[in-house]
This record gives structure tokens, sequence and C-alpha cells, in this order.
């Protein structure tokens, strides 16, 4: 069994996969958390069929005892984790007069919320091993106001830069750091969706490197902030979005 794990929400696709598969090739035992199962647990017997290795697991991070049960299923499957990266979202781009409370409730209860339960379930984990690396995804559109992606979307990853900050500086006294990456758009499904393929070179050429971000850069990206090096590098944002929001 591994001595230590990393838990990556939102794996079972997109981004997420591309941050699983990071983890896993720098030696990382990975646990595959998405409301899509079947897609997590697809993605870990790619990963390693034993399981012994990388785990799939059907959970809802909106659920806090979902969030809990998962900790101690990854604790009995893989050991202790050192690693959470946040990355589960729900992202919608509905004008920002036509979204329905409902739907507001819907993506920040997945974006803010469940990145936030998380944060206290495993970070407790973490203070009390005294070592961990938290990594949130965010968003351009957190620091921006969005442009592309509706006005929840882009507040729920504004709040999800506030509870970096917020945890970063309760956790960083017990060996934890808490950071985030801000990714703009990527070449993903998800942005060539939203943005439309008859769009898409209008779109980039807006963006100032004139292309799409690479999901495996912003994967690189969060094994460099979850490797034991960084200790000295704790509620900070890093930006990776071609330019569009300079600071």
């Amino acid at each position: 069994m591994p001595a230590v794990s990393a838990v990556v929400t939102g794996a079972a696709g997109g981004l997420g996969a591309a941050i699983t598969r990071r983890l896993h090739a720098d030696g990382h035992a990975v646990a595959l958390a998405d409301v899509d199962g079947n897609g997590a647990r697809e993605l870990a017997t790619a990963l390693d069929a034993t399981g012994r290795t990388a785990r799939g697991y059907a959970t809802d991070v909106a659920d806090r005892s979902a969030l809990t049960e998962l900790l101690d299923a990854v604790l009995a499957d893989l050991g202790p984790v050192e690693v959470l990266v946040n990355n589960a979202a729900r992202t919608r781009a509905t004008p920002l007069f036509e979204i329905t409370p409902e739907e507001l409730d819907e993506v920040m209860s997945v974006n803010f919320t469940g990145t936030f339960q998380a944060c206290q379930v495993f970070g407790a984990h973490m203070a009390e091993r005294s070592y961990g690396r938290i990594v949130n995804v965010a968003s351009l559109a957190g620091q921006n106001g969005g442009t592309a992606t509706g006005g929840h979307y882009a507040s729920s990853k504004g709040a999800v830069m506030s509870a970096t900050k917020v945890f970063a500086r309760e956790l960083a006294p017990r060996g934890v750091t808490v950071n985030a990456v801000s990714p703009g758009p990527q070449d993903s499904p998800v942005v060539r969706d939203i943005v439309g393929e008859e769009n898409l070179e209008s779109f980039q050429r807006a963006i100032p490197v004139g292309r799409l971000g690479d999901p495996a850069f912003i994967a690189d990206v969060v094994s460099l902030l979850a490797s034991p090096g960084a200790h000295s590098v704790t509620g900070a944002c890093w930006d990776v979005n071609g330019g569009l929001h300079m600071r």
C-alpha cells in the first residue's frame, strides 16, 4: 500500500483528469472523486488496473457527509492523504438576469461550498499529520468578473480565492499549505462548447498570447504547488491566463 495519496475532485475528465494523470506520474497514489463515479473508476483502471495506486469514487462534493466518507475510504484503500486538489465545478454561461435561484444554488454548492467543505474535512486530517498540500482550482472569471461564463460561476470562483487565503492562514502553522491556480480559457471541450467552434478564432485573437491554454500545463503548476518543496508558498493564486489579467 502506498504511504500517502492525492485526492482530486472532478477527476473523471477534462482538467481534473489531466491533473490526476500528472500526480500519478509523480508517484502519488491517486483517489479520483467525481459525481460521475463510473468515469472516475474507468480512468483509475486505465492508470492502474490493480487498484493499488489509483481508485475511483462516486462523490458529490456538495454533500459534506460524502466528503467524510471519501476520506474514510481513501484512508482504507490508499493510505493517508497529503494532497488535495479541489477541481470539481459546474460551469454555466447563463445570462445574468436569467439565473434562477435553483441554478445559483447548484453552481455555488459545488464550486464554493464543495471546495470549502473539502478544505475543512481534508485540511483537518492533514493538520493532524502536520503536513499537507491543498490546491484549489479557481478561475480568471473570479478575478475579472467573467466574460464567457455566467455571473454565478464567476462569483463562486472569486469566493474560492478568498477561501484559499482563509484556510492558508489557519493551516500554515500546522504544516499545510493552501494555494489556488487561476486558469484562463483552456483548450478543452467545455471552453469550446461555451465559445462555439465558429467563434473560436476571434476569441483566441482577443487573448494577448493568441491561443488557448494547455490543461497539461495547469497540471504541471498543480504538481509544483503540491510538491514538498513548495513549503514557502501559501495563500497564493498563480495565474495562467494568457495575459488576459495582469496584476
